[in-house]
């Protein structure tokens, strides 16, 4: 039971020792009969290092990360314990904060030397939850270089990658904190993989959270974009989407081998469906096997694992008819052929299997006839036992009279408290008085106690022998760990592709072209979360909107139009099809082509952050540097309403200046919303800019939102239609009126002087509220009649009277 308060103290923060003991009882008594069994501590439960399937999400990966830094450099390791999956990545200071909101990690290790450092304390800040210290000697470089390889059983690296310092440094902290937790059982470690400078698409924390990539504003995985993407079968394949949206990719040739698989299984329905239902039967090998490797597997593992391994013959025939792409093939071989171990664990393990190895009755029948033995003696005996009580029924005449057994006891004569009184009082028979407790008297005999060491001892025989075959079964299956973990890693990618043309399929994506150029096209582009909302709700059509951000449309769209017409949404849409297209999906468009985007930025939201001191209008400020300062060319930058925090004349002065420097400087496709309409001027001074507006129309005095994006500008912002729509009493809308086209028809400061002497607000009305302020004719005939008292003709005589004042008879 003790992982129910696991969870809540890891939960809490706490790091949890666990001991148990380490002899045998009998070992301990030949030391003398008071001796106390030794125990220790056989692992520390952190934060980072959890491996049991009920602490952990299936699908997601629980990373155990850490940073060091050597010769100048910032090394970055990371560890999935449950998994074995292990990378590293050498970092500029600068990328660090977007590094750690893609891995998002359950523990950090971080040198003592870092947290005293200003450039990375700040960023490290963010991180505190998850933070461990460690000192700065763990992270040198020389020492870590031994411990991977001793670990690895290599003489040097290179032949697993070029590594930095940084690297190995954070390598071997990260391994010698597994080993001190794991009290020097490690866990089975992949070789570290090296993700390449520019390998991805960098994303920083404050954009992953504006365009809710892996979770809500409010931390709930539903109304994500995950969310509404993922149609994997498995857990392994969950945690691989997850990976991929989290690092979009920024190499075009990978990219196209993932585009390339999810075509194919786009293409062939019946194989796709087939892969899925054959991918439903196929348990969470990547786990099983990792707690294995750590000695905490159970027969439900090795069981688990022989299906999944049973379940790549049957994929692999499946395909064999079929021609798939090259990486389709790879994953196809990767499979490879366990047949011997499927059949192995598959007579050794019984249907019904308990958690632990050690609660026994987990191998089955025929698998080893002196087990199978040792099981008949021990269940003859129980039948035994049974036979022993009806006998001592018999000859008591008491029927009440039980055999039974506890820890405590064994096995021992239970008789209700009215008849112990009989059988105590027979100096001279068999029953043996051992214990009297409320309501019932205990008794033994010494025929039942040789019976209970028969069956004690053949039980025992049998549990141990059982153990001795699990233990078997586990070495046995280790011998083949390597080729298991490709396997594993070859079926969640099948799962991934297919899963990912399956959405393709439902929702109507394209295949992207991926280009090295600085284009941006997109066709018919829709925002696929708020598309899913309609859908599901009332099935409403989502309006899609192209855009062109390149020399010959603009590289910078200035795009104006009312509150709730859509800007937020279609910027937005526009980053999630490039984070889509790069992770190698399809995406929601009639036609996409992207030339690679090296970091993306998004300005959109408002948020303050009040543990730090900082407005809402300072943490848009921060954000907003940042993209100033890091945004090359090959960035995406969507921003949103900059400017608008503070006064209108600071407001605009910034983003006038802040459109400026992209244009200038950073040289990026950008994406600028704004209700500045001033800003429009600048389209007549730079050249790659281009103004844009979401279309609107007015009918009847009303405002229908079209929700299209159009060339040209807004020239109004209907603020005020908005706020009678959000219920704003219709004193204050037509005030707002008033106010409005005092504004808009005079000079500023003097039609400002005004409205402050001439037109407070509930001191005098206004001719619009003085014409609508008494009820019409209609509206009094309705308030002055009782519906419930009418009978159907009266009904009918007040329909025509109504009808009558409206035409003016």
């Amino acid at each position: 039971s003790h992982e129910q308060y696991l969870l809540r103290l890891i939960r809490k923060g706490y790091r949890v020792a666990v001991c148990e003991q380490t002899e045998d009882p009998a070992e301990a008594k030949k030391r003398g009969a008071k001796s106390v069994v030794n125990r220790a501590v056989v692992r520390v439960v952190t934060p980072g290092t959890i491996t049991e399937d009920a602490l952990l999400d299936a699908r997601s990966n629980n990373y155990l990360c850490a940073l060091g830094e050597a010769g100048g450099a910032l090394g970055l390791a990371w560890l999935d314990v449950s998994t074995g999956a292990f990378f590293v990545e050498t970092l500029e200071k600068t990328s660090l904060g977007a590094a750690l909101a893609r891995l998002s990690p359950g523990e950090l290790l971080v040198s003592e030397g870092l947290l005293a450092q200003d450039t990375t304390r700040h960023i490290l800040d963010d991180w505190q939850d998850v933070l461990t210290p460690l000192p700065a000697q763990r992270f040198d470089s020389a020492s870590s270089l031994k411990r991977l390889q001793s670990l690895f059983k290599v003489q040097t690296m290179d032949a697993f990658g070029d590594f930095s310092r940084a690297e190995v440094a954070a390598s071997g902290a990260l391994v010698a904190y597994v080993e001190l937790t794991q009290k020097g059982k490690l866990p089975r470690i992949e070789t570290p993989r090296q993700i390449s400078a520019g390998g991805v698409m960098e994303i920083d924390a404050a954009t992953r959270r504006n365009l809710e990539l892996t979770q809500t504003m409010q931390g709930s995985r539903k109304g994500s974009l995950l969310g509404v993407i993922d149609r994997t079968i498995t857990g392994a394949g969950a945690r691989l989407l997850h990976r991929r949206l989290s690092s979009p990719l920024a190499v075009r040739k990978t990219i196209e081998a993932r585009l390339d698989e999810v075509e194919s299984f786009a293409s062939f329905d019946a194989l796709r469906q087939d892969l899925r239902d054959l991918l439903k039967a196929t348990p969470d090998l990547e786990r099983a096997l990792s707690r294995l490797s750590l000695g905490r597997a159970g027969p439900r593992d090795l069981s688990a694992m022989g299906a999944a391994l049973k379940m790549t013959a049957a994929i692999r025939a499946r395909f064999d008819a079929e021609t798939p792409p090259p990486a389709t093939k790879r994953h196809l071989g990767d499979l490879g052929s366990h047949g011997e171990l499927v059949e192995l664990l598959q007579s050794a393990l019984d249907a019904e299997l308990p958690v632990l190895a050690r609660d026994g009755g987990f191998v089955r029948a025929g698998f080893r006839t002196d087990l199978d033995e040792l099981k008949t003696l021990r269940d003859e005996s129980r039948r035994l036992i049974a036979s022993l009580q009806r006998r001592y029924q018999d000859e008591t005449q008491i029927t009440a009279l039980k055999i039974k057994h506890n820890n405590v006891l064994g096995y021992f004569i239970e008789v209700p408290a009215r008849h112990g009184e009989k059988l105590l009082r027979q100096p001279d028979g068999p029953f043996l008085h051992r214990q009297t407790i409320a309501g019932a008297v205990r008794f033994s005999t010494v025929e039942l106690g040789e019976l209970a060491g028969k069956i004690a001892r053949a039980g025992e025989q049998a549990t141990a022998l059982e153990l001795e075959i699990f233990e078997q079964l586990c070495a046995r299956t280790l011998e083949d760990m390597d080729a298991i973990a490709l396997a594993a890693r070859a079926l969640a990618r099948l799962d991934v592709a297919s899963s990912l043309a399956q959405l393709a399929i439902e929702n109507n994506y394209v295949r992207p072209e991926i280009s090295d150029g600085l284009e941006f096209e997109i066709e018919g582009g829709r925002h696929p979360v708020v598309e899913a909302a309609l859908m599901a709700g009332e099935g409403e059509r989502f309006v899609a909107n192209d855009c062109h951000l390149d020399e010959t449309h603009g590289k910078l769209w200035l795009l104006t139009g009312p509150n709730m017409a859509g800007k937020s949404t279609y910027l937005r849409q526009n980053a999630l099809i490039a984070i889509l297209a790069q992770m190698g999906a399809f995406v929601p468009a009639n036609r996409a082509r992207i030339g690679l985007v090296d970091r993306l930025f998004s300005r959109v939201g408002a948020a303050d952050d009040l543990a730090r001191g900082r407005s809402t209008f300072m943490v848009e400020m921060v954000e907003t540097a940042a993209i100033l300062n890091q945004a090359g060319e090959r960035a995406l930058v969507i921003l949103d309403e900059i400017g608008r925090g503070t006064s209108t004349f600071d407001g605009l002065s910034i983003a006038w200046a802040v459109i400026e420097h992209l244009d200038g400087v950073n040289k990026c496709r950008t994406l600028f919303a704004t209700h500045y309409h001033e800003l429009t001027a600048l389209a007549a001074t730079l050249d790659a800019l281009t103004c844009h507006a979401m279309q609107v129309k007015e009918w009847k005095g009303d405002v229908v939102f079209l929700h299209e994006v159009g060339p040209g500008a807004a020239d109004r912002s209907y603020g005020i239609h908005v706020g009678s729509l959000a219920g704003l009493p219709d004193k204050v809308v037509a005030r707002a009126e008033t106010i409005l086209k005092t504004l808009e028809a005079g000079e500023q400061s003097s039609a400002l002087t005004q409205l402050a002497d001439g037109l407070p607000l509930f001191n005098s009305e206004s001719p619009d509220e003085a014409t609508t302020s008494a009820p019409s004719e209609v509206e009094q005939a309705l308030a002055d009649i009782s519906t419930d008292e009418m009978s159907p003709k009266e009904a009918l005589e007040f329909l025509y009277r109504l009808k009558r004042i409206a035409s003016g008879e």
